[in-house]
């Protein structure tokens, strides 16, 4: 039983110190980013093949405002989710917006090393908005 136990461990050693793959995915804005008001702190990290992004830090207002929107609580919510790189360097997936509790289609760009644009639209192209995001960590 030891020798299983000792297997088991050094593979489960083995596994964390390879990291989560994130390196071996060319420009994945992995990391954590604020919006430009600093009222938000995104983690983008991957979720199997693919990239999504949790909230892990909110100040009181953007807090307010997701819970007056129908979302509640605004940490730990997922806002980017299924984010596959396209052929334009740009992660698709869908978006979501919880101070109205909706998602949309959307894309996060890594524009510099320290800097992403996020973008979100209502149809194809069409009512879009978007916002730059800088790097925490």
């Amino acid at each position: 039983m030891n020798l299983f136990r000792g297997a088991a461990i050094a593979l489960i050693t083995a596994v964390m110190a390879a990291g989560t793959g994130a390196a071996a995915i060319p420009d994945a804005p992995v990391g954590v980013w604020r919006n430009q008001k600093n009222s938000v702190h995104i983690r983008i990290a991957p979720c199997g093949p693919v990239l999504c992004g949790t909230i892990v830090w909110a100040n009181e207002k953007a807090k307010k405002d997701a819970r007056e929107g129908g979302t509640d609580p605004l940490v730990g919510t997922r806002i980017f989710k299924d984010l596959h790189k396209d052929d334009k360097g740009r992660w698709r997936g869908k978006v979501f917006v919880p101070d109205i509790n909706m998602s949309f289609s959307g894309t996060v760009k890594l524009i510099t090393a320290d800097t992403i644009n996020t973008r979100g639209c209502l149809f194809s192209g069409i009512f879009c908005k978007s916002r730059v995001w800088v790097r925490v960590s």
